[in-house]
């Protein structure tokens, strides 16, 4: 080793060693990336502190992963299932805490107070992991504030309750009126109205407590009318729908609706309806007999004298009167009519229906299919031609927007999804680099450092053997005139020219090989001999 050392020089040999070395830690490097398993996401969209709680997790378990930005963490693809599984069991990403709390929670010591408080924090996490599983919904929280009843109080605070949820689009009412029930009917005396609802953009989505006056009778009454709109829109689409086929139908409604609490009460007479409901009649009769008036004296006012009367005439009269009273019943009609809010009043729909496809081109729709689709649209909406209802169908091609585009999912190449094909291609690539590397580096590079070997083993310089007598004198002329033929200053441009600088080495080293044969000639018939005698 060391003459072979010496016979290539040692910057030679470092060169090697250098090469060598670079050699074998791209191929490791090579090696470790082609056998790393591509990786998938594990959680994406966390907040820095659920992110934190995951990655410290994996770093325990040595797991290898890779965070990108918001809160993206990857992992290796063969892991993803497991990993999910063993931090679900966790609670990460934090869902809320829920009755898991009292599993390690000390019983002795624990005061009412903190046991109040892990129930109140139990069934928040509860509610927030059951919200949390309506479609839509990415993360929540839950608030609770539910009052204690105070002995001496005679009036008791009712309970209340907010809601922070983070979307991934735009909730129907429905779905928010569903949360509102959700959560009041999880805590004792808490009504749908005490449910405050908001997104993470800020937009109050319910209120916790409802609107009082105009204001909240307002509210109310665009909200109803916005629902009974959008309920009559999807019963004119969708049964429009099924006859011109999904997406080639539009409508639009405006519902004219009367909020207006109106009692009524009328009363009507019938006067030439009348009956006799009872009768009355009194009757008087009177009688009256006058005689003689007796004259007025002192001895008639004495008392126990004896009136005197007198001798004049007695008259007798008799008078009488009848009185009839009937009373008659007389037809009466008594209305009370209540016209409660909320009446549609009148009713507007304008419905565009798409031109029919046929034979690849788009046609307009016959006179007697429209009106066909008219009579559909107005019993759908129970047309009333009384109040003023207006019904307007119409006959239009729709834009034709490529809804293909970017929708399609990208099939498998030859049964091989995107990952494997990237390993499959950075296979590839690794293996171009070392071919080149292999053709333009090592090849030159192994060429010319073995170049000076003999064929026989020995080291040879100038074409001369290193085992036969002499070939260190007939190397040594040829190594010295490598060095002491420097080029004249006048010539460094032609130092470029790599066969013109050959031509000049081996022109001065035959004529050094001349000198030493004829300064040696025996020992030179020696080596023409042993070259004689060398077999082939």
């Amino acid at each position: 080793m060391p003459d072979f050392i010496k016979a290539i020089g040692a910057a030679r040999f470092g060169v090697m060693a250098g090469v060598a070395a670079a050699l074998t830690a791209f191929f490791l490097y090579t090696a470790g990336v082609l056998s790393t398993p591509p990786k998938s996401i594990l959680f994406s969209g966390l907040e820095q502190r659920d992110a934190a709680a995951v990655v410290a997790k994996l770093e325990a378990s040595n797991t290898p992963y890779e965070i990108k930005d918001g809160g993206t963490i990857l992992v290796p693809s063969d892991q993803v299932t497991k990993l999910r599984m063993d931090l679900a069991q966790e609670n990460l990403p934090a869902a809320g805490v829920g009755y898991e709390i009292f599993d390690k929670a000390d019983a002795f010591g624990t005061t009412a107070f903190v046991q109040n408080i892990n129930r109140l924090r139990a069934v928040e996490g509860e509610l927030a992991r059951s919200i949390q599983t309506i479609e839509g919904i990415e993360s929540t929280r839950v608030h609770l504030v539910v009052p204690e009843r105070q002995i001496f109080s005679r009036d008791a605070q009712n309970p209340s309750a907010s809601v922070v949820i983070k979307t991934r689009g735009v909730l129907g009412k429905g779905q928010v009126q569903a949360i509102q029930h959700l959560v009041a009917a999880s805590v004792a005396s808490l009504t749908p109205d005490h449910v405050a609802i908001i997104d993470d953009k800020g937009n109050l989505l319910a209120g916790g407590t409802d609107l009082q006056g105009a204001e909240g009778a307002a509210t109310a009454q665009e909200q109803h009318t916005t629902d009974y709109e959008d309920r009559i829109r999807q019963r004119v689409e969708g049964m429009v729908a099924s006859v011109v086929g999904q997406g080639h139908v539009r409508a639009q409604v405006t519902a004219n609706v009367d909020y207006n609490h109106i009692n009524e009460t009328s009363e009507t007479y019938d006067p030439d309806s009348k009956v006799v409901r009872s009768t009355q009649t009194t009757e008087h009769n009177a009688s009256d007999s006058n005689g003689g008036a007796a004259p007025v004296s002192v001895a008639n006012a004495l008392p126990g004298q004896q009136q005197q009367t007198g001798g004049g005439d007695s008259t007798k009269s008799t008078s009488g009167s009848t009185e009839e009273t009937t009373n008659y019943e007389i037809s009466k009609t008594v209305k009370t009519s209540e016209v409660n809010q909320g009446a549609v009043k009148k009713l507007s729909v304008a419905v565009v229906v798409d031109s029919a496809e046929k034979n690849g081109k788009y046609v307009a729709r016959t006179s007697q299919e429209m009106s066909q689709i008219e009579g559909l649209v107005k019993s759908a909406i129970g047309f009333d031609a009384a109040r003023g209802d207006q019904v307007q169908v119409v006959n239009m091609p729709f834009a034709r927007v490529d809804t293909t585009v970017g929708t399609e999912a990208p099939k498998p190449l030859l049964g091989l999804d995107s990952g494997a094909w990237f390993k499959i291609i950075q296979a590839a690539i690794f293996a171009l680099t070392a071919l080149l590397i292999g053709i333009f580096v090592l090849r030159p590079l192994v060429k010319r450092m073995f170049a000076p070997l003999a064929p026989g083993g020995g080291a040879m310089m100038g074409g001369v053997p290193g085992g036969a007598p002499g070939a260190a004198q007939l190397a040594a002329p040829q190594a010295e005139a490598a060095v002491e033929a420097p080029p004249p200053p006048d010539r460094v441009e032609s130092m470029i020219d790599i066969s013109r600088i050959e031509g000049q080495v081996r022109e001065s080293s035959v004529k050094k090989v001349g000198e030493v044969v004829s300064s040696h000639p025996e020992e030179a018939l020696a080596i023409l001999r042993s070259w004689l005698h060398q077999p082939v």
